[in-house]
């Protein structure tokens, strides 16, 4: 469908479509950013399991710093700061010792270095193996990136080491149907995922884990309406192992957490209450560490509550000890939860604008409620006329908005 443009060029919308572009971009804000307001730094919360990070080029050249989104608005505006989305198990460096003189003005007390943060070259605006910003301003039109699930870098979708990016699980209309992808790197670390039956891989046409031949491609079934994974043994054992309640987490008398990597406040804030107590049997029912892993290393694409699968056994909870991937068993740490949770806040912050505005309203007195209403109701007059008098073929501009809000003005004096 053509767009509608007007004398000069540009592109026609209607009220509704204005509105519902702001609506849109408000809520994409909101998922990136997580329900977080920005109005105070995080660095007191420590090394948060997921948050919105910032680069400011200005500050540190190097990209070797990340600030919160209240550092970015507040200490860093006007400087070049990059948006690098999300992180993981990441605390606020503005105004450390790798800012130089440069003080944070929402948390200047903080430790020279935060050492148990992660930076790769998206800090300095680099991303892919190529190595290219995220918006190439070598490319005329922008490709689409897949993140990482693990090593959290994007990825161009010609550069994941797929033979055409058609192998990539979609649907019809081209959307996803999968719910994390592995980088190549990253997949070496994660091996043992060959084990586990194909239901964990995303539906779809896509290369089937464990097959050498690159050339051979499957359609792998998806999981039933209920989440679970049809024929996959690691169901029945998981639910046989611990009781599930009805949002699908596993629960028992007593939520123990696994201890992950890093210091030991962040080892208990980050599993606890999201991984239920560890048990004996192995859902695998091999020894993984005897068994012979398919050392080819190649992109993973997952399909949904792909994580609830893994084992929690004894042995296994140990090995995502030793290969720094104990993440990977906690619920919130998945971007999936990450957006539930900021869309969630998001309701209530509009819930909450709603009640502050009606209690506003409400404990006004009778002179000025009238007021109020009587302006509204000028409003919708003097804007009724103008949509009746307008060409319905020609542009609302900047003159005729300013013209309505003159003869409200207008016709208040006279009143």
């Amino acid at each position: 469908m053509a767009a509608n443009l007007d004398d000069d060029g540009e592109r026609i919308v209607s009220i509704d479509e204005y509105l519902e572009s702001i609506e849109e971009e408000e809520l994409e804000a909101d998922l990136v950013l997580g329900g977080d307001e920005g109005d105070e730094c995080t660095y007191s919360k420590g090394y948060m399991k997921r948050q919105a990070i910032f680069s400011c080029l200005t500050c540190t050249p190097e990209g070797n710093a990340g600030i919160c989104t209240a550092c970015c608005l507040s200490c860093h505006d006007g400087h070049e700061v990059l948006e690098l989305w999300t992180k993981r198990n990441f605390r606020c460096d503005c105004g450390n010792s790798k800012f130089r003189e440069f003080s944070c003005k929402l948390s200047p007390n903080k430790d020279v270095e935060n050492t148990e943060n992660s930076y790769n070259h998206n800090f300095k605006g680099q991303y892919c193996t190529c190595n290219h910003p995220y918006l190439d301003p070598d490319l005329q039109e922008q490709v689409e990136m897949i993140q990482c699930c693990m090593c959290e870098d994007w990825f161009h979708e010609e550069h994941i080491s797929l033979s055409s990016p058609n192998e990539i699980p979609r649907d019809e209309e081209g959307e996803p149907l999968y719910e994390d992808f592995i980088c190549k790197a990253c997949s070496v670390v994660c091996s043992f995922l060959t084990l586990y039956p194909k239901t964990i891989w995303a539906s779809g046409r896509q290369l089937v884990a464990g097959n050498k031949n690159k050339s051979v491609v499957e359609d792998i079934p998806s999981k039933d309406e209920a989440g679970k994974l049809d024929n996959d043994p690691c169901s029945d054992v998981v639910q046989k192992d611990h009781l599930v309640d009805t949002n699908g987490e596993a629960v028992s008398d007593e939520k123990k957490s696994v201890d992950g990597e890093g210091s030991e406040s962040n080892a208990s804030s980050s599993l606890s209450g999201s991984i239920a107590g560890s048990h004996a049997t192995c859902v695998l029912a091999v020894d993984w560490m005897a068994a012979s892993l398919d050392s080819e290393s190649r992109p993973f694409f997952l399909s949904k509550n792909w994580r609830d699968a893994l084992c929690k056994c004894d042995k296994c909870l140990d090995m995502y000890k030793q290969k720094h991937i104990s993440y990977l068993l906690d619920k919130e740490d998945s971007i999936a939860e990450y957006e539930k949770n900021a869309k969630q806040k998001r309701e209530e912050k509009l819930q909450q604008r709603e009640g502050a505005a009606l209690e506003f309203f409400n404990n006004l007195g009778h002179v000025e409620k009238m007021e109020i209403l009587n302006g509204i109701a000028d409003f919708k007059d003097e804007f009724r006329s103008f949509l009746v008098s307008v060409d319905p073929s020609k542009a609302i501009t900047a003159a005729d908005v300013n013209q309505i809000f003159e003869n409200i003005k207008n016709k208040r004096r006279r009143m």
